[in-house]
């Protein structure tokens, strides 16, 4: 009876990094939406970060307050990260608004390989075959996905893939930031609420509230609902899964999950709200990172 309970609790936990991938693929329906109906770009920033603050508060409260606690050393590492989750999200917004939903997915998540670069030239970690195959398949995925080999990159943008790959970049700026911030005995709740909470004190004067005001305005109750839903569906709660699930099962395992799930639920958003249709080589191109991302992240766990 043990052993079923206990099969049947790792599903429910291995299910966790597929639910925070398909709620990060989320993402560009609510800031498409946003951005239509007239929100900056650092006013949208402001309202997802500041909705997700009391989220985090909760989360940490469920579980451990003393997780509020930091000490001033902490301050240079969180002020790191907080930079890391600015540029991720001023990135990858601008690449969701000027290529599919997709190809922004795909290369963000492409993240793995920024790490693995990093890693050899500043700690001089190995790069194993496994790993060189792994940015190979990469680099061919995000090709297929970008339709050049087929010509139908017409709708592909410059800085549609400069932000992509920026975001991908700042990403791995963030897990290094949060990695020194975990070894000084900080928890992942922790450096996510106090970097986001720099962020929104930082954003507060370039933001425009008469914007969040006339957005609201125009419907009161389903706006404001829309904008909770956009910052807890699309940042926090992804971020809680992840981290929950990580508790319970291998950190490659989890990243394969997510990562894969990402620019697949991605694809489909796109396809449902934004009549992205991807070619078969674009399909593929997308299939083939992730098998990429898979062989990286289990020979990283």
């Amino acid at each position: 009876m043990q052993t079923k309970q206990n099969k049947i609790s790792k599903k429910i936990y291995l299910s966790l990094p597929i639910i925070s991938g398909i709620l990060y693929g989320s993402s560009g329906i609510f800031v498409r939406t946003l951005t239509q109906n007239g929100i900056d770009a650092t006013t949208l920033l402001f309202l997802r970060f500041s909705i997700a603050i009391p989220v985090m508060v909760i989360a940490i409260l469920a579980t451990d307050k003393k997780q509020l606690k930091i000490k001033l050393s902490d301050i240079k590492l969180l002020i790191i990260t907080a930079m890391g989750i600015i540029g991720l999200n001023v990135l990858y917004n601008i690449a969701m608004n000027t290529i599919s939903l997709s190809i922004a997915a795909v290369l963000l998540s492409s993240d793995p390989v920024f790490v693995l670069i990093i890693a050899y030239l500043i700690f001089k970690e190995k790069i194993t075959k496994s790993k060189v195959l792994s940015i190979i398949l990469v680099i061919i995925g995000c090709i297929l996905t970008t339709g050049l080999i087929e010509g139908n990159a017409s709708n592909i943008t410059g800085i549609g893939i400069i932000g992509g790959i920026g975001a991908a970049i700042f990403w791995v700026i963030y897990m290094m930031g949060s990695k020194k911030a975990l070894e000084n005995g900080l928890h992942t709740y922790t450096i996510l609420l106090y970097s986001i909470l720099i962020n929104t004190i930082i954003l507060i004067p370039f933001t425009s509230f008469n914007q969040i005001t006339t957005f609201v305005n125009a419907d009161m109750l389903g706006n404001t609902i829309f904008l909770i839903l956009h910052s807890t569906l699309s940042f926090a709660i992804p971020y809680i899964l992840l981290t929950v699930s990580i508790k319970y099962i291998d950190s490659g395992s989890a990243s394969i999950f997510a990562s894969g799930a990402e620019p697949l639920a991605a694809l489909i958003f796109g396809m449902l709200f934004y009549s992205e249709i991807p070619t078969i080589l674009m399909f593929t191109g997308i299939i083939l990172t992730i098998i990429a991302l898979a062989i990286l992240s289990k020979s990283e766990s």
